[in-house]
């Protein structure tokens, strides 16, 4: 009797399983109402001189430090994010509990996040967590769907015929190299020219969320549709056909999105920001190690580059100041071009969904913060590693080369090997983001967190030559030349 060579109990959930997805959504989606709750504990005012009364708000420690300036965020009762660009007298002042005034008629007080440095923390807790699962479901989600569209290729009758992975991308070594420096000239662009350009990155960020969105609901609906709907796909002309489970979630996705512009929640940024994870991890693949490390060096000197050296050129932190830049409202545009003074006014700025921002329980005024790259990037190596585990365990089981007693090496995955250097990565980029109270490039400690061990365990396991020399190309090459000689 065969014995599978993965035994990890993460290998028994199947992640394509369109109930399993549903569950994976509905707990993000309660994790992240825990977080509001948590958020609303407590709230800081801001006064004016005259004596009306302003909307609460809630100051946080800083997101981000630079050589002359801090950056603290502020939410607003409805949830939205404001972030405020301080001196480093104003913040220090702020900080001892003093009061600042920011214009004519504002003066703003706060209290400070306790001086404790604690790991446990539930928002740093949050971003662990979320950060883990987001690239354990987007590796299982990507590796579920190629087994089914591999199925369906085969002819099986019980694979998913909506299932395709055409419109799946594969890095080579050239996009792998220039992808730091297309994101460097990017970075570039907002930093220039953010002020005449930021209606125009909002309403691109707004329909790029609503596709990702839509891409992590899916499994859901086709779950709440399974037993009325028969997958047929419908014809838009043009713009394509599509099964009533794509667009059903095309339309909870767009609602999602147009709440979000209304009210500029940090809630529903979290959750748009989530769906860009997912969909990024499961479409795009990297199809060796050799690649993988390209890619992840690359944006490792662009992380650090952007964060530490960057003011020393530009005079100011750019990572920082496009990070806490937030862009005009397209409602509040469109109404204040109709002469509409009330939408005009009550339309948020937007914080848009390039990171994960959360709230302390203990401490509403402290939030812990994480940029998607962090997330998708050493997601796509774990779905990589992902991949190569499922095709070497298939054709160890295919060749009757199982070993019944494998030893505790044997028994460690490369995905558990990555998965377990991602959270130490993790954990020494928060250690010293506390210690510093500085801004920290995350990919400076997860990209030797995550390659390291796996460059050691491939030596170990005799499998860093296949790894680094497109192990999927050479599968796909035997199966072809297996077809030739039939």
């Amino acid at each position: 009797m065969k014995r599978p060579a993965l035994k990890w109990p993460v290998w028994q959930f199947n992640f394509h399983n369109h109930s399993t997805s549903t569950m994976f959504v509905i707990f993000l989606a309660t994790l992240l109402t825990v977080e509001k709750l948590a958020s609303e504990k407590d709230t800081l005012s801001r006064s004016l001189d005259s004596g009306k009364q302003s909307s609460s708000k809630i100051l946080s420690s800083p997101l981000f430090s630079a050589a002359e300036s801090e950056s603290v965020a502020a939410v607003q009762p409805n949830g939205a994010v404001e972030h405020i660009m301080l001196t480093k007298s104003q913040y220090e002042e702020l900080k001892a509990g003093g009061t600042i005034k920011l214009g004519k008629n504002v003066r703003l007080r706060a209290k400070t996040a306790p001086a404790s440095v604690s790991l446990f923390d539930t928002s740093k807790l949050s971003i662990f967590v979320i950060s883990i699962l987001l690239i354990v479901y987007g590796s299982f989600r990507a590796l579920g769907d190629d087994e089914q569209a591999s199925s369906l290729k085969d002819g099986e009758t019980n694979a998913d015929p909506s299932v395709s992975n055409t419109d799946v991308s594969t890095l080579d070594s050239y996009q792998a190299i220039f992808l730091p420096l297309g994101a460097s000239l990017s970075l570039l662009i907002m930093f220039l020219f953010f002020d005449s350009l930021q209606l125009v990155f909002a309403v691109c960020t707004a329909v790029l969320a609503t596709v990702a969105f839509a891409f992590l609901l899916l499994p859901m609906c086709k779950y709440t549709l399974r037993s009325c709907s028969t997958g047929t796909k419908i014809s838009f002309g043009y713009c394509g056909r599509y099964t009533a489970a794509e667009i059903m979630s095309f339309c909870v996705s767009l609602c999602i999105v147009v709440v979000w512009i209304l009210t500029g929640h940090w809630l529903l940024m979290d959750a748009l920001g989530m769906g860009l994870c997912v969909a990024f991890i499961a479409l795009v693949r990297l199809p060796s190690l050799k690649v993988s490390t390209l890619l992840l060096v690359g944006l490792l000197l662009y992380d650090v580059f952007w964060v530490f050296f960057s003011s020393y050129i530009f005079n100011a932190n750019v990572m920082v100041k496009v990070a806490t830049r937030q862009a005009d409202n397209p409602v509040g545009a469109i109404a204040k071009k109709l002469h509409i003074s009330g939408i005009a006014a009550d339309a948020p700025k937007l914080s848009l969904p390039g990171k994960l921002v959360f709230p302390s329980v203990s401490d509403s005024s402290h939030f812990s913060m994480l940029g998607l790259g962090d997330i998708v990037m050493p997601g796509l190596l774990l779905c990589f590693v992902l991949r190569y585990d499922s095709y070497k365990r298939k054709q160890a089981e295919a060749e009757n080369c199982v070993n019944p007693n494998p030893t505790f090496r044997q028994r460690i995955t490369y995905f558990h090997c990555s998965l377990i250097g991602y959270f130490i990565g993790l954990t020494a980029a928060t250690l010293s983001s506390e210690v510093f109270k500085a801004a920290q490039p995350a990919l400076l400690y997860l990209v030797p967190s995550t390659l390291l061990p796996l460059f050691i365990m491939a030596y170990l396991k005799g499998d860093f030559t296949r790894m680094w020399s497109e192990p999927f190309s050479q599968v796909k090459a035997k199966t072809e030349s297996k077809t030739l000689i039939v």
